[in-house]
């Protein structure tokens, strides 16, 4: 079960962070641009051991041909372009991942880069670690914490929701206050014109 710890302060509501463990077997995206999956795959390759020893998740492409170097299966999305990336950030979201590994080609404009910046903070908001390229993914790999629990740090945005929620009750209420003075005043202006008639 979650707990609170450290809080702090974002206009005038209070918002805490909540521990969400990592367990020992990680549920690990991987995702490559078009000219970054020969990388990944030697990368895999390179870490089979380790990785076949988690839960791999990936895109489209990506994940079929991972499952041919791995030689075991991959829970696969869409490709990028086709709500892949998405998909990945939603599961993210919902806690069902916990540390992506994402080879992206920063010098090739791809059709789907809002998605990708889209992941990418989807990945801070919740965070959760990832690498981005192959010297950081070696680092994630081979740290100590791979073998192990890790106890994540996640902002509680329940408070956040409900300033949302409470800023948009105060919206709509203003909207029928504000709605019903036109209505009354046209009233009026009916009224005084009728009577000057």
């Amino acid at each position: 079960m979650p707990e609170m710890t450290n809080t702090w302060q974002t206009k005038g509501h209070q918002m805490g962070y909540k521990i969400i463990p990592i367990q020992q077997c990680k549920r690990i995206a991987l995702v490559a641009h078009d000219n970054k999956k020969q990388d990944l795959l030697e990368w895999a390759k390179w870490n089979k051991e380790l990785l076949i020893e988690h839960e791999l998740y990936a895109t489209g492409t990506t994940g079929k041909l991972l499952e041919e170097v791995l030689g075991t299966t991959v829970h696969k999305f869409q490709s990028g372009p086709l709500g892949g990336d998405q998909q990945v950030g939603a599961k993210i979201a919902e806690g069902a991942i916990d540390f992506m590994i994402f080879f992206w080609d920063p010098l090739s404009q791809q059709p789907h880069d809002t998605d990708v910046k889209a992941l990418l903070r989807i990945a801070v908001v919740w965070n959760i670690p990832v690498a981005c390229n192959r010297a950081s993914a070696d680092f994630m790999i081979s740290s100590t914490l791979m073998t192990g629990e890790y106890e994540r740090l996640v902002v509680d945005y329940e408070p956040y929701r409900e300033r949302q929620v409470e800023a948009l009750v105060a919206d709509k209420m203003n909207e029928l206050e504000g709605g019903s003075t036109p209505a009354s005043t046209s009233d009026n202006n009916l009224s005084s014109g009728a009577a000057g008639a």
